[in-house]
Formats: C-alpha cells, structure tokens, sequence
C-alpha cells in the first residue's frame, strides 16, 4: 500500500468508523473518493464501495481508501473533513489551492 494522497480529518475518520460499523458494512468495503463529470468542471464524490480493477487502494491509518487510477491527478492533496452544522451533517472536500487561499 501506499501512502495517501488525500488527507482524512480526525473528525472525518471517527465519521466513516462508525458509519462502517454502525451499518455493518463488510470489509471488502472502503471509502471512495473520485470526480463525478469532467475534469475541469467534475465535483467530488465520496461515497463507500468496493474497489475495483481501475483503483489505486491506500491506507488511512485503518481506513482503506479507493482512488480511481484516471481521477488520481485531480484528487492529490485533498482533504476530507466532516462538519456538522445548521443546515445538517456531511462530509466536505477541501483542494489545498481552497485552504491557502
């Protein structure tokens, strides 16, 4: 395995911990995280699945993390984080480009 190319807040693994467990979800399963759309204009999917022949799989601590080999370039150096707030909970996806800004 090698090492991430996303970063998982604290807060977003103690989220996907418990959402694994909570719904018993099987160990072939993992977080992936990739583009929906096209490169330029795609926004980020997250979501649990099962890798399959075109992943790169990492591991974050104990989370397994799928990465679609064709998405890869446009995912380096993302960060998941998970907020609640006053309009509901949820995962977020920050680029670094986002946080320096």
């Amino acid at each position: 395995m090698m090492e991430s190319p996303i970063q998982l807040t604290e807060k977003a693994k103690l989220e996907i911990r418990s959402t694994l467990e909570a719904n018993k979800i099987p160990d072939t399963y993992g977080l992936r995280v990739g583009l929906r759309g096209g490169a330029c204009s795609g926004t980020f999917l997250l979501g649990f699945d099962t890798a399959t022949e075109h992943d790169q799989t990492y591991l974050v601590e104990d989370i397994k993390v799928f990465i679609d080999k064709r998405h890869l370039m446009y995912v380096i150096g993302v960060s998941v984080d998970y907020e609640e707030g006053l309009n509901g909970a949820g995962y977020t996806v920050s680029t670094a480009e986002k946080i320096n800004s």
